[in-house]
């Protein structure tokens, strides 16, 4: 039986883990497929999960009542989707929606906050990793916003 290990550790996300930990990581793994125009998850639902994307694209999305729902950015292959997890109280803070048949490797987030308890290497570890996605998403979402907002000439 395959496993997705050699997948992960090929990736520049998970770069340099330790070999304990990937193993770790794999076991909270699964493939798993959305359909275009299917919603991966809406803002405010409980965040259990991240995606590696391996094919297709997402878009992020907030929704604002005066323009409806708003693309932040796409993502596509080699990506990662969704930091939520990590934080509490672990509720998607956007939307996210399969622009294209895409398929990605879920990784449970439960799984993997219970893996971080016993091993704070790990959970030290991906919460550096997951800092700069932070950081990128929030720099998309205010250009993104700078971009929506600014008065029209």
């Amino acid at each position: 039986m395959e496993t997705l290990e050699p997948i992960l550790a090929e990736h520049p996300f998970f770069a340099r883990l330790e070999d304990r930990h990937l193993k770790l990581l794999v076991g909270c793994a699964a493939n798993v497929r959305f359909d275009a125009g299917q919603y991966i998850f809406r803002g405010g639902e409980e965040a259990n999960q991240f995606y590696l994307i391996r094919h297709g694209r997402v878009a992020v999305e907030i929704y604002a009542a005066e323009r409806g729902s708003i693309t932040i950015l796409t993502l596509g292959e080699g990506e990662i989707l969704g930091w939520s997890w990590l934080l509490p109280p672990y509720h998607w803070q956007f939307d996210a929606r399969a622009v294209e048949l895409t398929r990605a490797i879920a990784l449970d987030g439960v799984c993997l906050r219970k893996k971080c308890e016993e091993d704070h290497d790990l959970g030290y570890e991906l919460l550096k990793r997951f800092a700069h996605i932070i950081e990128d998403r929030l720099e998309a979402t205010i250009l993104q916003l700078l971009n929506v907002y600014e008065p029209h000439r």
